[in-house]
Order: C-alpha cells, then structure tokens, then sequence
C-alpha cells in the first residue's frame, strides 16, 4: 500500500508500528530520500520473514526483488520524501543555514505526520539516529506525544520494521538516479557518475568534466558539499543587475545582501526581484535562481 492510497485497510485502524531510514546522505550526487514502512503490531512476526535486511548489505537485484514483493503486500503500507539535491544546497547555504540534520529530521517527522493524516493509528516508531539518539527521541516525543520512539544506531540491522525502509529509501533513490532528466542543455552530459559519493574515482572524474566556467554545475549536483569546493578554481564571480536593484530600493545601509560561497559565483540573495522586474528581463530566470548565480559584469 503506497502513501498515496486513497482507502485505507481495516488492520491500520489497529495498533501500528512504523520504521524510517534515509538513503543518498553522504553523495555528492542526486537526492537524498527517506523511506518509511509501516504496518499492524500484529504484523511484526510476519515481517521478520520477509527477508529485509539493511539495504546497504544487499544487491540491487535483490533490493528490487524485495521492493516490489513489499508494494504488493496489503499488509504493509510505504511513503517516500525525496528531497532534490537543488533544495538541499538551497537549504545549508542560505542565511539562515539548515543543517543536513535538521533537514533529515524535518523529513522523517514530515513522513510520520503525512501517515497519521491518513488515518493510520501509529503508536510506535523505530528510527536510525541522527545525531544524539536521545535528544532526537526527545524531540520526536514532544511533537508527537502519541507515540512511543525508539531511536537506535544501525537501526536498518536491528529491526525489520526499519530494514524495510531502507528497502525503500534505496531503491527510490537508486530509480531517481538512473531515470535522472537533466535540466541543463549541453549535449556533453553523460550518466557514467559512479556512486555519486565523494570518495569514488569516477564521480571525481564525472564533476570535473562537467564543471562550467560560468553555470557551475549540472542540477544532479549537490554544489554546497565540500567535494565541490576543489572544483570552484577559476570559476567566474558573477554579479546580477537584479540584486544591485533591490539593494537601491531597500534602501539598506548594509550594503550587499549576499552570502558567497568563497571564490565562487555563486551567491544567494536576501530578496528577489518584483515580478515587474523579471518581466522586464532584468529579473534571474529559474536556472539562475536554482543555481544561486548572477550576472556577470566585468571580468
């Protein structure tokens, strides 16, 4: 039963368990997801035999094997958050940052609240921790005081209810990746991009080759991650005529309300410009706003 289905089954209106695991936290690459399964108390037996285990110690073929058995069981419900690489840079480098934790937890309690709306009786959850297990069940506890939380490292090993999530979480992301539709124009893009995390050869490799002087980088890229700072050399710093606008009709006295990324042209700005502006043309399009990018006006 997906996240979307419209009629609810009997067995959700009984006590239920719910675990919740992430999957694309440490790439530079594509989106980060978060899973979530859920199921009748009574159910819980069932599920240990139902082969989940930590989708990082299973093969593709074998995540996909189990994903679709578990959308095709009745007796087990499913959602997803897929949260775009674009957002999350968005996120972490705007003025007032949010961390990847926050970000993290943000979603499982978005995906906790969007199952209860449902009308599904959750009264346990199980988590992998992010952060301090016990300040995040603290938190969780006092938004939803409802249900109990048990919040564990390597909690995808330990219980089932959460091996199932990560099921989800990992094929999800693994789809998003391969079925991945660039925005960008360039005939030169190509999908050889390994992994997507840090550490690998070939997405090295994939980000130099496709770095822009100008644009930065494609939209499949994570552009606030640490990997990317060595790319930044020799990348023009950019100046949007908008922002100098703003600035003047403000009337500000704090000068340029911008947040650089250090020796990159790409900066976030405070406001954005009235729609009269961008009808004008003067105005950033979405590819530059996405990007975080301005106008160039000397070299």
């Amino acid at each position: 039963m997906g996240s979307e289905t419209a009629v609810i089954p009997d067995w959700a209106s009984k006590p239920c368990i719910m675990g919740i695991d992430e999957a694309g936290r440490g790439p530079v690459l594509g989106p980060m997801v978060y899973g979530c399964l859920y199921c009748a108390r009574s159910y819980q037996n069932t599920l240990s035999t139902l082969s989940f285990a930590d989708s990082k110690t299973l093969k593709e073929e074998k995540r996909e094997e189990l994903f679709e058995s578990l959308k095709s069981d009745e007796s087990i419900g499913w959602a997803v958050d897929v949260i775009d690489p674009r957002e999350l840079s968005d996120k972490m480098l705007r003025k007032e940052k949010i961390n990847l934790n926050e970000i993290s937890h943000d979603s499982a309690m978005g995906l906790i609240t969007r199952v209860l709306k449902m009308g599904v009786l959750l009264t346990e959850v199980f988590l992998d921790t992010v952060g301090d297990p016990e300040k995040y069940r603290i938190k969780l506890s006092e938004k939803f005081s409802s249900i109990k939380f048990v919040v564990s490292k390597k909690a995808d090993s330990l219980y089932p209810v959460v091996s199932g999530a990560s099921i989800v979480a990992k094929v999800t992301r693994d789809r998003a990746l391969r079925g991945w539709e660039f925005e960008e124009t360039t005939e030169n893009i190509h999908r050889n991009f390994g992994s997507g995390y840090p550490g690998d050869p070939e997405t090295k490799t994939w980000l130099q080759q496709h770095k822009h002087h100008v644009f930065g980088f494609p939209s499949l890229v994570r552009f606030s991650w640490g990997t990317c700072t060595a790319h930044y050399k020799n990348i023009a710093e950019v100046v949007w005529e908008s922002d100098k606008l703003d600035e003047e009709e403000s009337g500000s006295s704090r000068g340029k309300k911008q947040l650089k990324l250090s020796n990159v042209g790409f900066t976030t700005t405070a406001k954005r410009k009235s729609e009269e502006t961008e009808s004008s043309g003067k105005g950033r399009c979405k590819f530059f706003q996405a990007r975080k990018l301005e106008q160039i006006t000397h070299f």
